[in-house]
């Protein structure tokens, strides 16, 4: 759908936070299918919708590597999380303008030129490709940067609600704690050459029976067999004729990409009075605390403060502060335009001036791209009305610049450099397209295009198991030979914990002095060379491997992630149990549990770590509430018959 875009839109491009939204009441709408429905007097219209869902279904394709459909996306309950986010952006539309929030246009200036959608190959804003991208959605710029106002507006209404919430020092304590315990563990790990017997080599029988058993390792996914045509603005380039004057026109609409002032990478941490800033300042000073941990003690991150890259105008009153800094440092307490800060200067960029004769060679090449991109979408109207008045993908190759190809096409396939396969426009058009669909003009994400057609489809195929036979017997003899080390593992276990539990039937045939005296359980006799026992003793043949001081998120070279994670879910010290994970076989033993200790350095640094994630998810959920509340004030209002309409269109 080609209409002005609000919200859906701007999250794809700038990738600002939506919540979702909880269980509400809310009543019947009726009316034009051009609305799903409203909160209060913010519309949620049903192009939003229709663009949310299909740029969902879009990434959950591309994530899966095969189509994702829409009766996919209703059991996950897809449709009615987007329409959470669409309703729930609605109300807090509508309390900013309530309430008056807004922001000017300079902020908006600077979320725009900071989306990665809008930045060229050198990282900086461009132009072209903001009005390129806009263009092809149908967006005037006027709009868009209306409704980037709007969701900036959004963004302070969160920050205003939320900041300041710190989390208690007791869940701190505690989740630290947590993440701070260390263990002691030993491990063995049971290998083929611990089998008493080598396994034997299978007969045909049930080689054929394994093939049979566990088809779907021996299944060759579906092909589909596809022609193609497509242009590239790549393509076109060498026929782009560029004169100089163009070039230089060039140059001058990007000239904020080779002409930049002085500017410094900042954050800024603002607070109530300038007596507050300044006794902040005296703590940094002193060095009794960090700039981080000031950040955190405020409730907020490095990234709620961080400003980015700013010129000396940006800074206002505290410019002269932070340019004076000839390194990295701390400027101020200074005055902004939100209040006495703090501001950390954390790089230094210097001026940029890069002369047209320079930038000439870079220039040629993105505008002649940018030239044939647009060449493209002049012809696109008469490469459709070929195809609508029957032309093949063959004669459009020939009657057009557009290329030919074939290619075999499958979900896991790995495309090859520069092949159209590579494109997630076209993977995602050759999983949905079938036999009875006529090809039609596809776009590409840089501006190229295409058509398709499904000439055969083979279906999921088991391959013949004389093609296979020694892939199907290495398969069999791994399966075979993993579950003899199970078994043998699980046999000394067993083992060693007969081992080291006393027979209660057997009697001691020896009187003590005082047959009264007891010992524990687990007292240990120490050996005369004073080393401690372990179980190797109990179990000679064992090979045990000892590790000491190990964290939750620590990890061992050649050793899997899920046996570090198994040795933290064993309760008592002494327990011994198999570990199964990336077809290897281990005996871990737990042998000691450490609490952390939350004085040292270490643990203060984690503390603030965990103070500032949980002040974070703390400072989510009140704004959810509040969300909520924000809804629950407003009338909230359902179209479910364009809803439903939508649904049915976006197969």
């Amino acid at each position: 759908m080609r209409t002005k875009g609000k919200s859906t839109i701007v999250w794809i491009l700038m990738g600002l936070l939506v919540l979702g939204l909880g269980g509400f009441g809310v009543t019947s709408f009726s009316g034009g299918s051009s609305e799903i429905g409203s909160v209060g007097a913010t519309k949620v219209t049903a192009d939003d919708y229709a663009r949310a869902l299909r740029s969902e279904l879009s990434a959950y394709s591309q994530q899966a590597g095969q189509l994702f459909t829409m009766a996919q996306a209703r059991a996950i309950g897809l449709p009615q999380m987007i329409q959470a986010q669409l309703f729930t952006a609605a109300a807090l539309e509508e309390e900013t303008r309530r309430i008056g929030i807004s922001v000017g246009d300079q902020r908006v200036a600077q979320t725009i030129s900071k989306a990665p959608a809008f930045q060229g190959p050198n990282g900086q804003f461009d132009r072209s490709a903001y009005s390129q991208i806009l263009r092809r959605e149908g967006l005037s710029e006027a709009d868009f940067e209306e409704q980037i106002r709007t969701d900036e507006a959004r963004m302070l209404l969160q920050r205003a609600v939320s900041e300041g919430v710190v989390a208690p020092e007791a869940m701190v304590d505690q989740t630290a704690g947590w993440l701070l315990e260390t263990r002691d563990f030993s491990w063995h790990e049971v290998k083929a050459d611990d089998l008493e017997t080598p396994v034997s080599d299978p007969d045909e029988e049930t080689l054929k029976a394994w093939h049979e058993a566990n088809a779907d390792r021996f299944t060759a996914p579906e092909k589909r067999k596809l022609s193609y045509v497509w242009l590239t603005p790549e393509m076109l380039s060498d026929e782009v004729d560029l004169d100089e004057n163009a070039l230089r026109a060039a140059y001058e609409e990007r000239i904020d990409q080779y002409r930049q002032p002085e500017r410094r990478i900042v954050g800024r941490l603002v607070f109530p009075s300038m007596e507050e800033a300044q006794a902040a300042r005296e703590r940094l000073d002193s060095g009794d605390i960090t700039f981080d941990e000031l950040v955190a003690e405020r409730g907020l991150t490095v990234d709620d403060i961080d400003l980015g890259e700013v010129t000396r105008e940006d800074l206002g009153q505290a410019a002269d502060a932070v340019f004076a800094l000839e390194a990295p440092g701390i400027a101020g307490p200074a005055q902004t335009d939100l209040g006495p800060a703090l501001i950390s200067m954390n790089a230094i960029l210097e001026a940029v001036d890069i002369p047209f004769e320079q930038a000439r060679e870079d220039l040629r090449a993105e505008a002649a791209l940018d030239r044939a991109s647009r060449m493209i979408d002049d012809r696109m109207g008469e490469y459709e009305d070929l195809l609508a008045s029957g032309a093949t993908l063959e004669e459009m190759s020939e009657e057009t610049p557009m290329e030919l190809g074939k290619l075999d096409w499958s979900s896991d396939m790995e495309p090859g450099e520069g092949s159209i396969a590579g494109y997630p426009a076209f993977r995602e058009r050759a999983g949905e397209i079938s036999e009875n669909d006529f090809p039609q003009i596809e776009r590409l994400d840089d501006g190229g295009i295409f058509a398709i057609r499904l000439d055969e489809v083979v279906p999921p195929t088991l391959r013949p198991f004389d093609e296979i036979r020694d892939e199907v017997a290495a398969d069999w003899r791994a399966a075979e030979v993993h579950r003899l080390l199970l078994a043998h593992a699980e046999e000394d276990r067993v083992n060693l914990i007969s081992a080291e539990t006393p027979d209660p039937n057997a009697v001691d045939t020896e009187e003590d002095e005082d047959t009264n005296a007891t010992t524990s359980p687990a007292a240990q006799e120490e050996p005369a060379d004073g080393t401690e026992e372990t179980v190797a003793a109990v179990d000679p043949h064992l090979q045990w491997n000892t590790e000491t001081g190990l964290t939750r998120d620590g990890w061992i070279e050649a050793l899997p992630p899920a046996l570090i994670t198994e040795v933290f879910d064993i309760d008592a010290m002494g327990d011994i149990e198999i570990v199964d994970a990336d077809d290897r076989v281990f005996l871990v033993r737990l042998d000691a549990v450490h609490a952390a200790d939350l004085d040292s350095e270490d643990a203060v640094q984690v503390q603030d770590r965990v103070r500032q994630r949980l002040a974070q998810s703390l400072q989510a959920d009140i704004f959810e509430y509040y969300a909520r509340a924000a809804q629950s004030k407003a009338k909230v209002e359902v179209n479910q018959s364009a809803i439903d309409a939508i649904n049915a269109q976006v197969q």
